[in-house]
């Protein structure tokens, strides 16, 4: 079985050289056979040349590159387009999660009827442990404001780990529009239109990095958001 992890990267250069070295080094140990995809969303502090010469050296490390910037959604679905694995991951590339999670991630499937499953901070009772309280609040606040208004059952949408059956992870992004930060909410939505099985994992941060959410106005925006893409997708004949 062929496992593939996809990360996002918009200029990373300050940390991309950790993400290459431990991302590598922990699908090598823990997969007999793996591809490590970087996408680099139109990035202009050269971390990409980080990842092209990492590419020359382990051919199984992959780097698509484009500009200019399109937003992380966007990023997302060009690796999982162009990834090969027989199970697909996406998550961050600051690791906000740890490899140990990717791990446990990629072994769920092997005891799972789920086509994708998803992480959950709030599955764990130390899932945010290490946020301030006022962060904490913040974060479970505008996770639960974007559950009602879309409808889900699921209790992080939002969390920056994912899984995926290679079949699902095409049929489902081949379908999404969203570039930007709103595309967990499409991905989980097209994934409940064509009758996919969601099951989620219990996560938590362990590497901890300053939130590019800001509540009050990524919130309005997210509900406004949800009401587009929810009238959208309900009138797609999705295949």
């Amino acid at each position: 079985m062929k496992i593939s992890l996809v990360i996002p990267m918009y200029n990373e250069g300050s940390i991309i050289e950790d993400a290459v070295k431990t991302f590598s080094e922990f699908l090598a140990s823990a997969f007999e056979d793996w591809e490590l995809i970087f996408v680099d969303d139109g990035s202009v502090d050269g971390c990409a040349s980080v990842v092209e010469k990492a590419s020359q050296a382990q051919p199984r490390i992959r780097l698509c590159s484009y500009a200019p910037n399109r937003g992380k959604g966007y990023a997302v679905r060009t690796g999982m387009l162009a990834a090969q694995g027989d199970i697909i991951l996406f998550t961050d590339c600051d690791n906000a999660y740890g490899t140990n999670a990717l791990g446990r991630l990629a072994a769920a499937f092997s005891t799972s009827d789920a086509d994708i499953i998803v992480g959950s901070r709030n599955l764990s009772k130390d899932g945010y442990e290490g946020y301030t309280l006022l962060r904490k609040v913040a974060s479970k606040t505008y996770i639960w404001m974007i559950k009602v208004a879309a409808g889900f059952r699921l209790s992080d949408s939002q969390c920056g780990i994912k899984g995926f059956h290679c079949d699902a992870a095409k049929r489902i992004f081949a379908n999404c529009e969203v570039d930007r930060f709103a595309f967990d909410l499409e991905v989980i939505m097209i994934a409940n239109k064509l009758g996919l099985r969601i099951a989620e994992m219990p996560v938590k941060i362990v590497n901890h990095r300053e939130s590019k959410v800001h509540v009050l106005r990524d919130s309005i925006k997210m509900l406004r958001d949800v009401r587009r893409m929810k009238k959208r997708i309900r009138k797609r004949d999705l295949k």
